[in-house]
């Protein structure tokens, strides 16, 4: 009798979204996912024990999850929901009608009446500047319901079964109290806190084999070495190379430990961040104590051709190979695309029975035509993603997917016998009998690593790790245990793949600016940890941006000023067309005003840059750890000034210089400046060896406790012209 074991991988990840500087994170889809895709996933097939299969945790996953489930970290969008609706101010009711929306419309938002009518009135397409009037035609009712629908519809239908309390409320439909709006979230928190326990039953009973991915899902074999890129894609530009074996080293052996600390017992397998493998991490796979890794079949194809040996997918597919040598040999496993990629792309489109009918008929026909008694069957693909695209979840179809291995409905009498395998046991019952002389170096798409290097911006990306990582090696002696430790894990956050998946014109996404900005909130978070100021590389953005973003809006003096330096608005006059930096976020950004100040102003006369920075009144508290420091980058020289906001204010500010060593030097201490109401101060403009006309770029960074933590403008330094002579008579004529 044949023997067939259908070898179910489901792979769970999420980037690092949490900035660990700040302590909190700009987006939710951790918390989102986890009602709905990672509790479901357990929670189906728990009902059926004699299915078994193999999840994949990548532990950036399972750390956003701690982080959420213990409340130390909490997302933007969380913050928002939780505020009470009549409290909302105008950009806040613009940030929810721009993204309490984001869920697959046709599953999630349309079967919900009260939020489908939501949606028709806010319209299917808007943009920053309708949102503010949008708001206006919303109620608090209405801004009270979306609070509670962008979360309620979230929920998956394993946790609406698990609290019926779920499901009355959707049956409300509307009109919604602020009492049943923390329900729902704290409802949403039991769910996030119940999915370790959860998997981890399943794992002690024998039912479920967890996994892991290296740490923060880098692309291994880049890490290792972006010049093994060259293999597959000879044609492809590089960056200055970077070569980090010990970083990937580490990748792994911190995944064992945390999947380990999690689970009480460590991984045996691996699935390589988006399959990407190399010879090169197979040494490293044996010595973390991992056995077995999965890839695309394409991998094999590309190997197998490289020991000059034909591809006959059905004959070479459905089996284990032993790759490696010299006591290095893993197992490798070769994931079915065709019917992986027909769960996340396919089936959503059909109805659920005609989809597992499919499932079912190709499995058969994968079992008759393999030629060896025994047979593995690597179904490998996303466990999260594509549930959001089925109408139920995909609830029916697993069910009735799952109820036929549990009722034997493939197996054909006396002839097949098909079983529903964890990995490791599917590699036990077909063993290895072949070994790869060769392994193709790719990752499952086109079998290269093309989506993560290879585009100017990815290039860009990896010439900024590479220079942050060689600072880091040469200043982690000096450091602390902890603060070394804190920086090397940020820089391993920034080596995660997904920050490069967006970089170039492989794939976009509305959010695509906040990766970017979150890739270089990591490396900047090292510079921090080491007690530097973060170079002005990291504050440019990566993104090509074809137009200045509402958030760093600056707008350029209109007159020379004159102002009295006493910390007070004595005249209104007296700041009368000076420029502005706008201090607040666009609408619907995806991150947090800071609230420090409402406002910041500058100007020009023919000795002087002055400066105004109005404080927010809600920031007093926090006043006695703040510092502000202003970087200016002029023509020749590069400077800084600093102070503290420590009441009562500085009596001075420090002007620093950048020596040729790269030091900064102290130039001079300057009484100009005054804090009381406000902060006002002149910087001699001679100091900065400005002449008339030329430009100088301009961030103003505060920090709490030695830490960064606002930034303005937000994303690319302000630019400033020092007036020239004509500047009177030319703001005249405008």
């Amino acid at each position: 009798m044949k023997h067939v074991h259908v070898c179910f991988l489901w792979h769970l990840h999420q980037p690092y979204y949490t900035d660990p500087v700040a302590g909190s994170a700009s987006m939710p889809w951790v918390r989102l996912h986890a009602t709905k895709a990672y509790f479901d996933m357990a929670y189906l097939l728990e009902k059926f024990p004699a299915v078994h299969a193999t999840f994949n945790f990548t532990p950036s996953l399972l750390l956003q999850l701690q982080e959420i489930g213990t409340g130390t970290v909490r997302d933007l969008f969380l913050e928002r929901a939780q505020r009470p609706a009549a409290d909302l101010n105008q950009e806040e009711q613009a940030f929810l009608i721009r993204h309490f929306f984001s869920a697959n419309w046709a599953t999630m938002v349309r079967p919900h009446p009260r939020y489908h009518e939501l949606l028709v009135k806010r319209g299917a397409e808007v943009n920053g500047r309708d949102l503010a009037k949008i708001a206006t035609q919303f109620s608090t009712q209405d801004f009270l319901d979306l609070q509670v629908w962008h979360n309620l519809a979230w929920f998956g239908y394993g946790a609406v079964h698990r609290h019926p309390r779920l499901a009355a409320l959707r049956r409300k439909n509307r009109g919604f109290t602020e009492e049943e709006k923390h329900e729902t979230l704290g409802l949403q928190r039991a769910v996030i806190q119940d999915i370790v326990p959860l998997y981890r039953r399943l794992a002690e009973r024998g039912q479920v084999e967890l996994t892991t991915t290296p740490f923060f899902h880098p692309i291994l074999p880049l890490v290792i070495d972006t010049d093994l890129t060259r293999r597959a894609r000879p044609d492809l530009p590089l960056p200055s190379r970077f070569r980090a074996p010990d970083d990937a080293e580490a990748q792994l052996q911190r995944a064992v430990e945390f999947h380990t600390a999690t689970f009480g017992r460590p991984p045996v397998g691996l699935w390589p961040s988006e399959g990407s493998v190399c010879p090169e991490l197979l040494p490293l796979v044996r010595r973390v104590g991992l056995q077995w890794l999965a890839t695309d079949e394409g991998v094999l194809a590309r190997s197998l051709d490289m020991s000059g040996q034909p591809w006959h997918r059905h004959t070479a597919l459905y089996q284990p190979y032993r790759a490696g040598d010299g006591g290095h040999e893993a197992t490798l496993v070769f994931r079915d695309r065709d019917l992986s990629d027909a769960f996340g792309f396919v089936y959503h489109k059909t109805d659920p029975d005609s989809a597992a009918d499919d499932v079912i008929r190709r499995l058969r026909g994968i079992a008759r035509d393999a030629p060896q008694k025994h047979v593995l069957i690597p179904i490998i693909l996303d466990g999260e993603n594509p549930w959001e695209h089925y109408h139920d979840g995909g609830e029916h179809f697993l069910t009735r997917l799952y109820r036929a291995f549990t009722t034997h409905e493939l197996d054909e009498a006396e002839t097949v016998r098909f079983s529903a395998s964890t990995m490791s046991a599917g590699i036990a019952a077909v063993p290895a009998t072949q070994h790869l002389p060769h392994l193709h170096s790719g990752s499952w798409i086109n079998q290269d690593y093309k989506i993560w290097i290879g585009h100017a911006e990815d290039n860009r990306g990896w010439d900024l790790l590479g220079h942050t990582r060689s600072r880091l090696l040469e200043i982690a002696p000096t450091l602390s245990t902890e603060r070394a430790s804190a920086a090397w894990s940020e820089l391993y956050a920034a080596e995660g793949s997904d920050w490069f998946w967006w970089y170039g014109d492989d794939f976009d996404t509305d959010f695509k600016p906040e990766f970017d900005r979150l890739f270089r909130t990591h490396l900047r978070n090292v510079w921090t940890h080491m007690g530097l100021t973060p170079p002005d590389s990291l504050n440019q953005p990566i993104c090509a941006i074809t137009a200045q973003p509402d958030m760093d809006r600056v707008v350029q003096p209109v007159s020379r000023l004159a102002p009295t330096l006493d910390g007070l608005v004595t005249d209104f006059f007296e700041w009368r067309g000076a420029g502005t930096i706008n201090t607040q976020p666009p609408l619907g950004a995806m991150w947090k005003a800071e609230g420090l100040f409402t406002a910041i102003q500058f100007g020009w006369n023919e000795e002087h840059l002055f400066l105004r920075l109005d404080p927010d009144e809600a920031a007093q508290p926090r006043q006695h750890g703040l510092a502000v420091e202003i970087a200016l980058r002029c023509p020749r020289h590069h400077f800084r000034v600093a102070f503290s906001l420590t009441p009562p204010g500085p009596a001075s500010f420090q002007l620093y210089q950048e020596s040729d060593a790269g030091t900064w030097d102290e130039k001079a201490s300057y009484r100009s400046i005054s804090t009381r109401a406000i902060v006002e101060l002149a910087i001699p403009a001679k100091e900065l060896h400005l002449e008339p006309g030329q430009t100088l770029h301009m961030s103003l960074i505060v920090r709490e406790h030695g830490l960064e933590v606002a930034r303005y403008p937000h994303q690319a330094p302000a630019t400033l012209i020092m007036p020239d002579s004509e500047f009177d008579a030319a703001m005249w004529r405008v």
